[in-house]
């Protein structure tokens, strides 16, 4: 896709296919369907931002639930193949760390899930593992109010990267 047009005409199930391709919470893939056309990559993401920010906890976390654990492959079924491939190359990063760091990211991970009930959701890209790591550590002392508005923006951060992604021709996107 490379064409704000392009998506502004496509089905609406075809559109919320590439739209749960960028982000898991069900409400924000229909109402970003429901408002097309948007006309300009600007209006696409503006609405993606004022959608999700609109959204209750729980859409949130249906959203963070779509995401494999960092270091962790994706489960087949839990999103599209264009997801996928999209995962493992913002955490590419997590496959060149040395086997300890993997290990600790892997019992964050745990530590994390634990304490606030879904999984800890960071926007990977450029990211080392080490920093991963570090930011897992210090989130775990964040009050769960807190810490669930930090995770929602990681994830806004993360579906502005998915829409670039899917509107640049190129497959790079832009920064969130």
């Amino acid at each position: 896709m490379t064409d704000v047009s392009e998506l502004d005409a496509l089905p609406a199930d075809r559109a919320g296919e590439m739209f749960s391709a960028c982000c898991g919470s069900a409400r924000w893939v229909e109402r970003m369907v429901a408002l097309r056309p948007f006309g300009s990559r600007g209006a696409v993401c503006g609405a993606a931002d004022e959608i999700w920010w609109s959204l209750s906890a729980n859409d949130w976390r249906e959203a963070f639930a779509h995401h494999p654990r960092i270091g962790a492959k994706m489960e087949p079924n839990s999103q599209s193949n264009q997801a996928r491939v999209w995962a493992a190359g913002e955490q590419s990063e997590v496959s060149h760390a040395p086997d300890d760091v993997r290990h600790q990211l892997a019992v964050a991970n745990q530590e994390y899930e634990r304490r606030f009930g879904y999984i800890y959701i960071v926007c990977a890209t450029g990211k080392s593992a080490a920093e991963m790591l570090t930011l897992a550590r210090n989130r775990l002392d964040n009050a769960p109010e807190v810490e669930l508005r930090i995770a929602a923006e990681e994830q806004r951060k993360i579906t502005r990267l998915r829409l670039a992604k899917l509107l640049d021709e190129n497959g790079k996107g832009d920064a969130p």
